[in-house]
């Protein structure tokens, strides 16, 4: 059977048409449920780092407070029961977060305590007493038992503790007792609320969050369906090995859900616990994105059959020229060639067919460079412009090879701001942006265009200095030279100035380690040698070692 010109292309138009929306569906959600699932996990797992960093931080905190509190004398002499139980009062009221505080002597006797709690009992037998009598102990969460009923719970909550306790010891090193803290862990509520909600509060997303206790993996945090459940996850044993990632796992009920994980390291001189943070998302909530798109694609690809056999039957004769000149034009766009459709005139179908492809390479070419701005997002500082440490990690690697090949040396910066806590304090946390933005444009003025500047957190900023002279010199001026200008007043609005500093510490490659996390790690204890020394200074990590 023969058919006409139109009924031909007609049907031409239609099933190439429904095919090419099919197979461009196919690709197209292929490729963006890949990059979706890369740019999601990393997502997650950057908030699963942001909870873990933030309990860390607030727990180290807490540890550097009783262990002031331990070296007072007030707490290690021979004064009376009721000075020492005042001291833990006016401490417990700066800092509610400490539910419960006592010091109890060489016996496990508990001789004064906030509100007088618990006086005269014996833990001789808690490791709140035994795992502190060598050395400092700070204990996973647990369940409330002797303060149960005497403690006031308002949120009607099942009350959990996290222990810190210090051992006392006297002038000549003899035990004495320990003082024993119990931190309410309500704080960690408000560390959740602080990150995770603010993720939650959109409609069209159902992320959760769990914080996962070291000793069963038991949930301590999250909700409250599953609270004090074991979970016998993939993620956990990953993040114990791996530290910090993402992965795909099944939960209940065989679900499948995106899972961003990270574990607790500690923070400074504060052990840690090693609480690991895992944070989810139902598979098909993060990926519906990339579905929503199949399912355009697939419509517009029929609408596009419909309407383009209705031209193909009205006008089959006179479209082919043309359809064989945009066919051609087509071809250089898929090889990457600029393009250009040639206008017609005189048939309507023709020059909106024309118009339409135009607008659609367009789109194309839009799409395409917003999704390249979005990759750039995910390794910027939103704050300062400044890379992350994703970026910094990224690049690392590479300047260290290229290092390695020129036979050049690296400097690798660790920089905290000093007095950064009083800006936000005194002026609130908007000055505290302006004073980390002000910050970033200082380092940029002052760094080499062959260095690296990274904001990893915080107030830390991390330099990547490229140098080929022998010594420390060139190094060493350039920090001076970024520790002076961070000293001058930084105005913040209205003329108001706010006065801050900051501490370097420098690690050296090849001469300190070659691996990038060693010499972070050098150049983090050159800093902290620096902050102990009195602030506004640099230090060399070849000088402490």
């Amino acid at each position: 059977m023969s058919l006409t010109l139109r009924v031909y292309w007609g049907l031409v138009f239609a099933i190439f048409i429904v095919l090419f929306a099919l197979f461009s569906s196919f690709i197209i959600v292929q490729i963006a449920t890949d990059y979706l699932k890369e740019e999601k996990g990393k997502s997650l797992s950057n908030v699963a780092f942001q909870m873990t960093d933030k309990l860390d931080q607030y727990m180290w905190s807490r540890y550097s407070e009783v262990a002031i509190l331990s070296s007072l004398e007030a707490v290690q002499n021979q004064s009376s029961i009721e000075e020492k139980r005042n001291l833990l009062n006016k401490v417990q009221q700066q800092i509610p977060s400490f539910s419960w505080m006592g010091i109890s002597d060489n016996e496990g006797i508990i001789m004064a305590s906030t509100g007088g709690m618990l006086e005269g009992q014996d833990i001789s037998e808690r490791p709140v007493f035994t795992e502190a009598r060598e050395d400092v102990f700070v204990g996973d969460v647990h369940e409330a038992l002797l303060l149960a009923d005497l403690l006031p719970n308002p949120a009607g909550r099942k009350l959990e503790f996290v222990d810190i306790s210090m051992p006392l010891k006297d002038k000549n090193g003899n035990f004495e007792g320990v003082l024993a803290t119990h931190l309410s862990w309500e704080w960690a509520r408000e560390v959740k609320s602080s990150i995770i909600d603010p993720l939650t509060s959109r409609e069209d997303d159902d992320v959760e969050v769990f914080v996962i206790s070291a000793e069963d993996n038991r949930v301590i945090l999250g909700p409250d369906s599953f609270i004090g459940r074991r979970l016998p996850l993939n993620s956990i044993l990953k993040a114990n090995q791996d530290g910090n990632g993402w992965t795909i796992e099944d939960w209940d009920a065989g679900q499948s859900y995106l899972t961003g994980y990270s574990q607790a390291t500690g923070y400074r001189e504060y052990p840690g616990i090693e609480w690991t943070v895992l944070v989810r998302e139902p598979e098909e909530t993060a990926f519906e994105t990339a579905q929503d798109l199949s399912f355009v694609i697939l419509i517009s690809g029929i609408l596009s059959a419909v309407f383009f056999s209705l031209i193909g039957w009205v006008i089959a004769g006179k479209i082919a020229k043309p359809l064989n000149e945009i066919s051609s034009q087509a071809q250089l766009f898929s090889t990457g060639k600029n393009m250009h459709f040639p206008v017609y005139t005189g048939i309507k179908e023709i020059e909106d067919l024309s118009s339409s492809l135009q607008l659609m390479v367009k789109t194309i070419s839009t799409t395409e460079s917003n999704l390249l701005k979005m990759e750039g997002m995910a390794y910027r500082d939103s704050l300062t412009g400044l890379p992350n440490r994703i970026l910094l990690e990224l690049s690392t690697s590479q300047m260290i090879r290229e290092a390695k090949l020129d036979g050049e040396k690296l400097a690798f910066f660790y920089m905290d701001l000093d007095g950064f806590k009083q800006v936000n304090d005194t002026f609130g946390h908007h000055a505290g942006d302006l004073t980390l933005q002000h910050v970033a444009e200082i380092l940029r003025s002052q760094v080499p265009d062959a260095a690296f500047v990274s904001r990893v957190g915080g107030d830390e900023f991390i330099i990547l200095l490229p140098f080929s002279e022998n010594g420390t010199e060139v190094p060493e001026q350039l920090a001076l030279k970024i520790i002076q200008e961070i000293n001058k007043p930084v105005p913040l609005n209205e003329g108001s100035f706010a006065a801050i500093g900051c501490s370097i510490g420098i690690s050296l490659f090849p001469a300190d380690e070659n691996d990038f996390h060693t010499l972070i790690s050098y150049a983090d204890q050159a800093l902290y040698h620096s902050k102990n020394k009195g602030k506004g200074r640099v230090t060399f990590y070849q000088t402490i070692i």
